[in-house]
């Protein structure tokens, strides 16, 4: 697979990769704020291509309260993945603890119309250890 995204999930044809960042100038742990960019590929290893119309996420913070997201597209646009090709995009992620995750799905639809669920892989947000 790919040494910068070591998460990686596959449905189909469809390979999901994340690579996750812990953010120091966005998070303001004093405040209990932790902040996380998570860079994800979607990769089309199919002979059609697909659409992304929406995304589902089930957050978890570090007490194991889950936050469901949903919504149309991801960093507003229903990208198109062409076959042999792939889409990048990079979004955050804040919790109120130095810990959590997050997994989920996106629905695609094929040229035939066909919806389908494609898996996001659970990956860990996890802060570095401060110095008291």
């Amino acid at each position: 697979m790919n040494a910068l995204f070591p998460f990686h999930a596959t449905t189909r044809d469809i390979i999901v990769h994340v690579a996750v960042t812990f953010l120091p100038e966005q998070s303001e742990p004093d405040r209990g704020r932790w902040f996380w960019a998570y860079h994800i590929r979607i990769e089309n290893q199919g002979d059609q291509p697909v659409q992304l119309l929406t995304r589902h996420w089930i957050i978890t913070d570090g007490r194991g309260v889950q936050h469901m997201v949903d919504g149309d597209g991801v960093v507003g646009e229903q990208p198109v993945v062409q076959p042999g090709k792939s889409y990048d995009y990079v979004s955050g992620c804040p919790l109120n603890t130095p810990t959590g995750s997050m997994k989920g799905s996106y629905r695609m639809i094929g040229v035939g119309g066909e919806t389908f669920d494609v898996a996001i892989p659970h990956f860990a947000l996890i802060a570095p250890a401060v110095a008291e």
